[in-house]
């Protein structure tokens, strides 16, 4: 389709030339952009998300995270042939890489049935039972909070007795080191 104006590239945004030479910065024409990005663009708008309402980054970071997790999954599946002992890649491997992908990445919640069971068997110990004047915030009992000491100390009686004689053997010989000899 011929037109007046002349385009030149520079990395990802176009200038536009009009016919007086006078150029018009904008962004890339959804024509000029990678397939790609043209994909995720598509799916943020699919997702209710406007073209005004996400900074031009955010389409490049997507596109980033979509190359280096295909990179990981093939990397992953030519893993696999080789330890199958095959030369190329296969969909086998790819679809072995992606589930031990989201294996790593995703785990399922336990079952309803077995979170129900769980909440049942919580819930029959009873709360413990605050005295509270009226009109002020119950508190729980100070052995069950976060904020009470949980530990003691303790020096055993025959460690203390050694450390003792410890240091009257370091007075004894500091003692000596620092008298002055008669000249």
């Amino acid at each position: 389709m011929p037109s007046s104006k002349k385009e030149q590239r520079s990395g990802q945004d176009s200038v536009k030339m009009d016919d007086a030479g006078v150029g018009v910065a904008g962004r890339e024409t959804e024509a000029d952009e990678p397939r790609d990005a043209r994909v995720v663009r598509e799916l943020l708008r699919s997702m209710g998300v406007g073209e005004g309402e996400y900074e031009p980054r955010v389409l490049h970071q997507f596109l980033e995270l979509c190359y280096r997790y295909v990179v990981d999954i093939l990397s992953d599946a030519q893993v696999y042939a080789e330890h199958a002992g095959k030369n190329n890649i296969d969909p086998d491997d790819v679809r072995l890489a992606i589930q031990s992908k989201i294996n790593l990445s995703f785990s399922q919640p336990p079952p309803r049935e077995v979170l129900l069971e769980l909440a049942r068997t919580r819930n029959k110990t009873p709360l413990p039972k605050t005295i509270a004047p009226p009109g002020s915030i119950p508190l729980p009992p100070e052995q069950d909070t976060l904020v009470s000491p949980n530990y003691q100390l303790l020096i055993p009686k025959k460690h203390l007795a050694q450390i003792e004689e410890t240091e009257e053997d370091e007075d004894a010989l500091y003692s000596e080191t620092n008298q002055v000899q008669p000249s």
